[in-house]
């Protein structure tokens, strides 16, 4: 069985009810809930929630709400995997036995079936605990500055003042799209970000974190422009 979790408590305060906000003419979650739909990998898709307002959402864009996650994982402070940990563990109470599971979040807007396709397929092909979207920097990390509280500055590696950007390796970031992983690696806690995980990589202008209003608004421009192509 394939599993998609969705985490979307009703808590967010940056930008309060983010998840269910309008983003291009449909709730955020809905671009989430629609590309898993649309990719074809997944037995169930569920999301987790301790909102009630979410939850309708949810189950009217085609994903399943079949319970409230508990108070004690629906603060902000709480991780990712403790929450897929629980909708496994309830899953399988109930005669269920998800193999792979996908940690899916649902201000994913830029998520493509495509590529969650690519994620199941590099899980399974390379025996990997994880498969994540992954995306390179734009400017290589050797030659990273610090600021001190008066103002100057120092090199984070100074021996790379005069290497060559193109000489440097590439550095890659968590795109914070999706997570594949085995049952076992999310009950087990497994660290994500580990030689046990793959990486499903990405161009950049699919990776858009929406933490602010600014944000929000850079994001609407994006996908916008996106969809004329």
């Amino acid at each position: 069985m394939n599993l998609c979790v969705i985490p979307a408590r009703g808590g967010s305060k940056r930008i309060p009810r983010k998840n269910i906000r309008d983003f291009c003419g449909k709730p955020m979650i809905a671009w989430s809930i629609e590309a898993a739909i649309q990719s074809g990998c997944f037995d169930r898709i569920v999301v987790s929630t301790d909102d009630a307002e979410i939850s309708d959402v949810a189950m009217k864009y085609g994903a399943e709400t079949p319970f409230f996650r508990p108070k004690n994982i629906s603060d902000d402070l709480t991780p990712t995997i403790p929450v897929v940990s629980h909708a496994i563990e309830w899953h399988e109470e109930r005669g269920y036995s998800p193999k792979f599971v996908c940690c899916l979040y649902a201000t994913a807007a830029f998520v493509g079936p495509k590529d969650l396709r690519r994620g199941y397929s590099l899980l399974e092909s390379t025996g990997a605990q994880y498969a994540f979207t992954a995306t390179s920097y734009p400017f290589p990390i050797q030659r990273a500055v610090r600021i001190s509280a008066d103002g100057r500055t120092e090199m984070f590696w100074p021996e790379h003042f005069n290497t060559r950007s193109q000489d440097l390796e590439e550095a890659w970031h968590d795109a914070g799209q999706f997570y594949w992983g085995r049952s076992g690696a999310w009950k087990m806690g497994l660290r994500i970000f580990d030689r046990h995980s793959a990486a499903i990589q990405i161009p950049r202008h699919l990776v858009q974190d929406i933490d602010t209003e600014e944000d929000w608004v850079r994001a609407e421009w994006l996908f916008k422009a996106m969809a004329q192509q």
